[in-house]
């Protein structure tokens, strides 16, 4: 079966089944364009072209299980429901399924941003390649505030305002380019961090094993990469190193404890794998800025 490799942001929707129920294509604006979709419940496969700009999907209505791989590898499952988005910028063609698990239709929202957009965005931030981490089925309060405004508008009677989304889309660019930049990407045109779904499953593991000595092997093995370029990739799709991120997984759920709970300091050192209470207080102290103690009061 012959593969589309590229196509434009108007030419995608011709390769994933649905019905179109909205889009910007009418307004006047260089810089977005937006489409809203009900997809079928049930999709078994289909190849995704590569698009040159970013494309944001947000989940409007429904529950589904998207599944998510690149050629030949194993597939990468996450649910989503309202709220939740997919943030893609591959440049190459990627695989897709899905099984909508709810009543409701599975309805989402596509939104491409203009690249010059993107620059100035980026540019304003200090940041240099329009390149954006990969996300798949996370979840962003303020970004989810941008795009309703933007789904407003377009489902509104009347006339959308062209100057209206053109605003939000601004607002949009400012908040990718402040959270999603891939600060070590070089360019466009491979890809130069773990693919989201990869990201997600070595998180995973790193939350399961928190109590556990910090292992770089494991990690790479469980996607098939070597450690050198496991780490690489891994620290420009977060920004910081494996061993960094670790440790900061560990103070996030001692954190959760010391607030949520009367545990006592020793006991939520060792869950989240410091065998004293003071190696886990001066790594706490390190990393969060005050001890253990005065954090929780």
């Amino acid at each position: 079966m012959e593969v589309t490799e590229r196509t434009s942001a108007n030419g995608l929707q011709g390769h994933i089944r649905g019905e179109r129920l909205a889009t910007s294509d009418g307004v006047s604006s260089k810089d977005i364009l937006v489409e809203v979709f009900v997809r079928e419940r049930c999709e078994a496969h289909i190849v995704v072209p590569a698009v040159a700009e970013p494309l944001l999907v947000w989940v409007l209505s429904g529950q589904a299980i998207v599944e998510e791989r690149t050629a030949h590898e194993p597939w990468e499952a996450n649910t989503v429901c309202r709220g939740d988005f997919f943030l893609t910028t591959s440049p190459v063609p990627y695989e897709m399924r899905w099984q909508v698990t709810s009543p409701e239709p599975f309805v989402v929202m596509h939104v491409y941003l203009g690249l010059a957009l993107l620059e100035r965005a980026i540019a304003e931030a200090g940041g240099g390649a329009i390149q954006l981490r990969e996300v798949s089925g996370g979840r962003d309060e303020v970004l989810s505030a941008l795009l309703e405004q933007i789904r407003l508008e377009l489902t509104r009677r009347g006339e959308t305002s062209a100057l209206l989304v053109q605003g939000v889309a601004q607002c949009v660019a400012v908040h990718l380019a402040r959270h999603y930049v891939d600060a070590g990407a070089e360019d466009m045109s491979g890809r130069n961090a773990l693919p989201a779904f990869k990201l997600k499953r070595v998180i995973l593991l790193m939350e399961q094993h928190l109590a556990d000595p910090f292992n770089l092997g494991d990690l790479a093995r469980a996607i098939g990469l070597s450690e050198y370029h496991f780490s690489r990739l891994f620290k420009r799709a977060t920004g910081r190193s494996p061993s960094q991120y670790f440790i900061q997984l560990r103070m996030a759920r001692a954190r959760q404890l010391l607030i949520e709970t009367e545990r006592s300091i020793i006991d939520i050192g060792l869950e989240v794998g410091y065998g004293s209470a003071s190696h886990f207080s001066q790594v706490f102290r390190r990393e969060v800025g005050v001890a253990p103690s005065h954090y929780r009061k």
